[in-house]
């Protein structure tokens, strides 16, 4: 279709682009205007920029906290998560270890598992086992840090072991024979070849954290809920504060496009490489 038909090419990819995009205008078109307006007949041109949303955002000090806190929980993670990812896919790849493959199969059966059931025992977990006199995990961002990594750290193993098993084990063996100890293997071998993969782990997972809303709901109350969480403060019984909700889903995307800007390039390297084994 590419060749013989250049146009219709184009024309697909025009139509699924504003298909994709269109969402995140409106949105834009519904932050920027007075809640008058927004029951009125819809006007997808935007004729005036009302900024009294952003402001009102920008000045309530406790979506600010909710945003620190999101970017804390949503960091903390999408390291811990790559880090230990890293790790044990090194262990899986590296080591002839017996029943490596059901460890790995068993694994990713935490990431199949609806958030839903985890619940309970999550609950459970914060405010009783790991408790130490008054402190629990509960509503804290540590612990929202580790609950993640019950669904991100088995994802970030799924990703990463392919980019590790596509670095040949012949250059941990030269490096060996050079005298080089295991860690310099891991630090100075592995982990230059896998940086790719690791950047695309580390997007997902961060993109994963921040937008996760039933756990951090549950789990949270006030002092490390996220400014997901928050969107659901402006739905009362006298009404939704739409264009303050709008306000704040747009200030949810900008850290997002900031952190896939930067790491853009590893993605495609990323998620293609190991993929094809010589």
């Amino acid at each position: 279709m590419r060749k013989n038909r250049p146009w219709l090419y184009s024309l697909f990819w025009i139509v699924v682009s504003f298909l994709t995009l269109f969402p995140i205008y409106w949105l834009f078109v519904i932050s920027v205007k007075p809640a008058v307006d927004l029951f009125s007949t819809p006007d997808i041109l935007i004729k005036s920029f009302y900024w009294q949303n952003y402001i009102d955002v920008l000045n309530d000090r406790t979506l600010r906290g909710y945003m620190v806190n999101s970017l804390v929980i949503s960091t903390g993670n999408a390291v811990l998560c790559t880090v230990l990812g890293f790790f044990a896919c090194y262990a899986l790849s590296r080591f002839d270890m017996g029943g490596k493959e059901s460890i790995f199969f068993w694994t990713i059966t935490n990431r199949m598992a609806p958030p839903a059931v985890f619940l309970l025992p999550l609950f459970l977990l914060m405010t009783q086992v790991y408790r130490i006199g008054d402190f629990s995990l509960l509503d804290t961002r540590i612990g929202m840090i580790l609950v993640y990594c019950t669904f991100n750290l088995p994802f970030a193993i799924w990703t990463l072991r392919p980019t590790v098993d596509g670095i040949p084990k012949e250059l941990d063996e030269a490096a060996y024979v050079d005298g080089a100890s295991p860690w310099k293997v891991i630090t100075e071998v592995v982990l230059p070849l896998a940086r790719p993969g690791l950047a695309v782990t580390l997007i997902l997972t961060w993109v994963f954290a921040w937008n996760e809303y039933l756990l951090a709901a549950t789990l949270t109350n006030f002092n490390a809920r996220t400014l997901t969480t928050g969107l659901s403060e402006y739905v009362t019984t006298t009404g939704t504060e739409w264009g303050i909700m709008a306000a704040i889903s747009v200030f949810t995307l900008i850290p997002a496009l900031i952190v896939f800007g930067l790491v853009q390039k590893h993605i495609v390297a990323g998620l293609t490489f190991g993929a094809v084994k010589g």
